[in-house]
């Protein structure tokens, strides 16, 4: 077995839970920069299953002898193969309710491929700034191959890493800036609300914050630099 231990990350993504959904992982070298990664589609599937298509293929992308460190957001993926999986096998495949596991399929993939193998997992949170870079290149790769329902990575010439969306906004700013600066005064002053004022609508969708926490249809977000949250969460630059 390799004394070196392999730090990646993986993640999954799914527009509207569900919806348009991808996965993605990122391994990092030895001095723990992003060298590879890789993502893919997944048609129209639920968070939970592109987080654990994610690690299920990340599993697949590095070799079982080699000792691996996996960091991930999703803690119902990480738990699942963690802490809910032996209980479930006892149970013949059935929650502590007496319902059957869902994502069964992948559950047991997963737990296939992590048998033998020497794997610690790492929780992180999503969407922090200054958080875990290699989480937040996964996050993006997942939530691209979502988008636009493509294969991506190493594997497919695709050398240059996905840019995290802090990054890619911070180059965009002040070029977006002046774009939407008189649709924003218009839609400002139609509504009645201050200038500079965000604005508030009602989830058509169920989502996720960038804070990390979920939000329901019908619950009012706003609109942020990484996307539509919570009005209360404190802002992301």
């Amino acid at each position: 077995m390799s004394d070196r231990v392999v730090v990646a990350a993986c993640d999954g993504a799914s527009k509207g839970n569900p919806g348009p959904a991808g996965w993605a992982w990122v391994i990092a070298d030895a001095e723990g920069r992003p060298e590879r990664w890789g993502a893919g589609p997944l048609g129209t599937a639920t968070n939970n299953v592109g987080e654990l298509t994610a690690l299920e293929r990340l599993l697949e992308a590095v070799d079982p002898g080699t000792p691996l460190q996996v960091r991930m957001d999703s803690q119902y993926a990480m738990k699942a193969v963690t802490q809910w999986l032996p209980g479930w096998k006892r149970n013949g495949w059935k929650t502590a309710a007496g319902k059957p596991v869902a994502n069964r399929e992948l559950v047991e993939r997963i737990d296939g491929l992590l048998a033998e193998r020497d794997v610690e997992f790492v929780y992180v949170p999503a969407h922090q700034v200054g958080g875990d870079p290699l989480n937040a290149i996964a996050d993006q790769a997942a939530s691209d191959a979502a988008t636009t329902q493509r294969a991506a990575g190493t594997a497919h010439g695709d050398q240059e890493m996905p840019v995290p969306a802090p990054a890619r906004a911070s180059t965009t700013r002040a070029r977006t800036a002046t774009a939407r600066k008189a649709p924003a005064a218009a839609k400002s002053s139609a509504s009645g609300a201050g200038a500079g004022k965000p604005r508030t609508i009602k989830a058509k969708f169920p989502g996720r914050c960038p804070c990390g926490q979920p939000y329901a249809a019908g619950a009012p977000i706003m609109k942020r630099e990484q996307g539509w949250g919570h009005p209360d969460c404190s802002p992301v630059v």
